[in-house]
């Protein structure tokens, strides 16, 4: 709920009444009193967890909501973020009779593999890299590289498991790859104005030791990011 500072601090302005509702399946919103677990293991009662479900359970509580507040004429607004912002687009659309408008920023409603590539979403983020720091952003496209020499080198793979401080020996390198990628996508995805996540990899990155090598720097950011572990990747 951190995030959640908008409707929060605007409510009690607009004398509005802000409601928080469970989405099916988390909490305790679990058919048939059922683990998470089982639910989602049995086909028949995984059929019940959908957004479309979830956007009907929002319309008939919300419906229930004005009809018992005697709120019949007070407007709706839905408000999300990430999945919840695509939720409120859906919402707005599939029930205009309920909400009057959604609030949903950067909602990735078309973010699907057969409707668009994946590409469009990590070009933001290396655009998000690079508007912080060129030095940075250049540093982090050449790494890519560097794992790949290093790996081809005799014992390079446990020279990059050395570096990088990983939990296990690394027995590919796009396992190193494929940790580092979510983690600047996650920076970037989650790059608020109070952690800055972008700004504390790239200074980290820009920062370190000459005497530090591309990966060596690379590794200094991610230490910067993740903080207090003794182990890395794996």
């Amino acid at each position: 709920m951190a995030y959640c500072g908008f409707p929060t601090d605007n409510a009690a302005q607009l004398r509005a009444l802000v409601v928080y509702v469970e989405h099916r399946f988390y909490g305790e919103s679990i058919p048939y009193g059922l683990t998470l677990k089982k639910a989602l293991s049995d086909p028949n009662t995984r059929g019940y967890f959908s957004s479309a479900q979830a956007l009907a359970d929002y319309a008939e509580i919300l419906v229930y909501l004005k009809q018992k507040l005697n709120a019949k004429h007070s407007p709706v607004i839905v408000i999300g973020g990430s999945y919840g912002r695509m939720l409120a687009s859906w919402f707005r659309l599939k029930y205009p009779h309920v909400a009057l408008g959604a609030l949903a920023s950067s909602a990735p409603i078309l973010d699907f593999p057969d409707i668009i590539r994946r590409d469009p979403y990590y070009s933001v983020v290396a655009k998000d890299f690079l508007k912080t720091s060129f030095s940075c952003h250049r540093t982090i496209r050449r790494s890519w590289e560097d794992i790949d020499r290093v790996a081809s080198e005799p014992h390079g793979l446990t020279k990059l498991s050395r570096t990088f401080k990983t939990c296990r020996p690394l027995k590919v390198s796009s396992e190193l790859k494929d940790y580092l990628i979510p983690l600047y996508a996650n920076a970037a995805q989650y790059n608020d104005p109070f952690t800055r996540r972008v700004k504390v990899m790239c200074d980290a990155i820009d920062g370190a030791s000459p005497k530090n090598d591309i990966l060596g720097k690379i590794f200094t950011g991610v230490v910067a990011l993740i903080r207090n572990s003794t182990c890395y990747v794996n």
